[in-house]
């Protein structure tokens, strides 16, 4: 009898990042923030984070398996409602932290955008560097590494990473393969989610700045508890 090869058993599906803008603040569209400490949700971003808890809560049991957030304080109150939802504990993640904006932290964006150095953003943001601060290229490069850290360390499931609105725009044009230059083109508002399948090789972005029912993505479990598309 001739040998019968065995079946290769199927690898997990891809790994599916939810990315979530933290909650506005009181500063939210007026300052900018930066990675500077003491910044807290306001008001109405706390209810904000409640209604991202409940679309997240909607989704089939299980679905979601961890979530991580940035160390700054309105990411951290954006993932603790959300994860109050889930019954999910928060993971600090270093590298979802929002870009370094050196000098320019905590100046009015009134003002800051009569600076000359601002014209050089607007025509060029991959080739700024925010004085004192990081580059487009480099806050780019940590998305990048926190999203394979991600992605291996949860093989096909869902998992949630509350960020800020500069590192989920070049979480996007990363994955639709866009330059950097381009990443202003896209709107990511607080509280909204963008969610992203990672595989091997392959990458689909499934939906960006939505703050509708997250069931129509079609996120299940498999038998063994993880989580397709």
């Amino acid at each position: 009898m001739g040998h019968v090869p065995s079946r290769a058993e199927p690898g997990p599906g891809p790994t599916v990042i939810l990315y979530v803008r933290h909650g506005t603040t009181p500063t939210t569209g007026r300052v900018l923030p930066g990675q500077g400490g003491g910044l807290h949700l306001s008001d109405q971003g706390r209810a904000e984070a409640a209604r991202a808890g409940e679309r997240l809560a909607a989704l089939p049991a299980g679905t979601v398996s961890a979530i991580y957030a940035s160390s700054l304080e309105r990411a951290q109150e954006t993932a603790t409602a959300l994860g109050s939802a889930l019954g999910l504990p928060v993971q600090t993640e270093p590298d979802l932290m929002d870009c370094d904006t050196g000098e320019w932290t905590g100046l009015e964006l009134k003002a800051v955008r009569k600076l000359p150095e601002w014209r050089n953003l607007e025509l060029w943001p991959s080739g700024f560097r925010f004085p004192g601060g990081e580059s487009t290229a480099e806050v780019q490069s940590r998305v990048t590494a926190v999203t394979e850290r991600l992605r291996r360390a949860h093989p096909g499931a869902v998992v949630v990473a509350v960020s800020h609105a500069d590192p989920i725009k070049l979480a996007v044009v990363s994955a639709l393969g866009m330059p950097p230059d381009l990443n202003e083109r896209v709107v990511i508002s607080p509280c909204s989610i963008t969610a992203i399948t990672y595989a091997p090789g392959a990458v689909a972005v499934l939906t960006v700045n939505s703050t509708a029912d997250l069931r129509g993505l079609g996120l299940v479990r498999h038998e063994d508890g993880k989580a397709k598309e």
